[in-house]
């Protein structure tokens, strides 16, 4: 920028630099997303396509910004966690979020037809961000613990609602005074015993979220040695998950543990990833 008169009102900027030697978790969040699933006809409870855009869109994110060690999604939102050493921006919130927030969106927006074919989006989706910051290792592990329990809750609800709704003819208003006052054994209860359906059967994203992570990806069958971002559906919230994948906790950011990919087709969000240029690979 050159020198004048005008500079002076550089001082008006806010020093937002986050403090050295700390996670950053940068989460994203639908805005308005009942009145956007609702014009793109979304599935109830929960719609595939909707939540795998979602971990595409999160895909594109880390692959654009390496120092992110670990994403987690569920329903309409992600958080992003970058490690402790990460010197991007300089540490400057403002950009970091409005940076990831953007792309997000962007992103989003691209790929809504690999998942939504020709059903066309109508309006432009918008997405807020937040960046917070936790000190340690458990803090850290606490939030996406937070984060999955949130998960378990909301899912096992609108699981019960929207069956009520759709499978017994109940008006929402019926629906929600049916589940009022109830726990979960109860929810569990409705669903097997009104409609057959055993809560612990269904698909893990839908009842875990999509953790995911940085892996070397080796698959024999397909001659595929290659560093990937690998979606997973497991829980954050026991103690052998942080053990498992141990270097999400390294300070130098090992780059992943060998992830050996059992079956002969590859995941599509794995297939996406090879058929798009990453520089970082």
């Amino acid at each position: 920028m050159a020198c004048s008169r005008y500079e002076y009102v550089k001082q008006f900027e806010l020093d937002d630099k986050i403090l050295p030697n700390t996670w950053i978790v940068v989460r994203v969040d639908g805005k308005g997303f009942h009145k956007f699933a609702t014009t793109h006809s979304f599935e109830k409870p929960n719609d595939s396509r909707a939540l795998n855009l979602m971990n595409c869109a999160a895909i594109s994110v880390m692959q654009e910004f390496r120092d992110i060690a670990i994403g987690y999604g569920q329903s309409d939102e992600y958080s992003f966690v970058f490690r402790k050493s990460t010197e991007i921006y300089k540490r400057r919130s403002a950009k970091i979020m409005s940076m990831v927030t953007s792309l997000f969106t962007s992103s989003y927006v691209m790929n809504w037809g690999k998942f939504f074919g020709d059903d066309r989006l109508q309006y432009a989706p918008a997405f807020d961000g937040r960046v917070v910051v936790y000190p340690s290792d458990e803090n850290l592990k606490d939030y996406l613990a937070w984060r999955q329990a949130d998960v378990h809750v909301n899912n096992l609800y609108n699981t019960a609602f929207w069956n009520l709704v759709l499978r017994d003819g109940l008006t929402n208003s019926e629906a929600e005074a049916k589940l009022r006052g109830t726990v979960a054994a109860d929810k569990n209860e409705i669903l097997f015993q009104r409609f057959g359906i055993n809560y612990n059967n269904l698909p893990a994203m839908y009842r875990k979220g999509t953790v995911l992570l940085r892996k070397r990806v080796h698959a024999e069958k397909l001659d595929l040695k290659r560093q990937l971002i690998v979606p997973q559906y497991v829980d954050l919230i026991r103690a052998n998950f942080w053990t498992e994948n141990w270097e999400l906790l390294d300070t130098k950011g090992s780059g992943g543990d060998v992830y050996h990919l059992k079956d002969h087709d590859l995941p599509d969000l794995m297939k996406i990833q090879l058929s798009t240029r990453d520089p970082g690979n």
